[in-house]
């Protein structure tokens, strides 16, 4: 699991960057400023998340066999691909109705940061 989850934020923390980038100098001029505020949203989020996932990962060298770390882990994964996935495709599509999706990705950043909360407890 700790390979996992270093693996999986390190490579998310690199496509945060690169669609950062892209959406710095890609599509700025192309989306509307509200878009584009949208499209930033997701990125910021997308990387605090990586962060976390490699966090989870570190810590879980530390503390073992945690079912709370890896459902923190995962929820973190789905957070990233339903939050910051969602607002990447209403920038770009300007579709409204996947604006629905975001909240759900919001909860599982949430339930990801309480579990590792509750792992932390349980450190012996």
């Amino acid at each position: 699991m700790q390979r996992f989850a270093l693996f999986a934020g390190s490579i998310n923390a690199m496509l945060a960057v690169l669609l950062g980038a892209f959406g710095a100098h890609g599509l700025k001029g192309r989306l509307t400023e509200a878009m584009l505020q949208v499209y930033q949203t997701g990125v910021q989020y997308h990387y605090y998340h990586s962060l976390g996932l490699i966090l989870i990962g570190l810590v879980a060298f530390r503390i073992t066999d945690s079912r709370a770390l890896k459902w923190a882990a995962w929820l973190m994964l789905a957070g990233i691909i339903l939050f910051s996935g969602s607002l990447y495709l209403l920038a770009l599509t300007n579709v409204h109705w996947l604006g629905f999706i975001t909240p759900f990705g919001g909860t599982a950043f949430i339930i990801a940061w309480l579990l590792l909360a509750i792992a932390s407890l349980n450190f012996k």
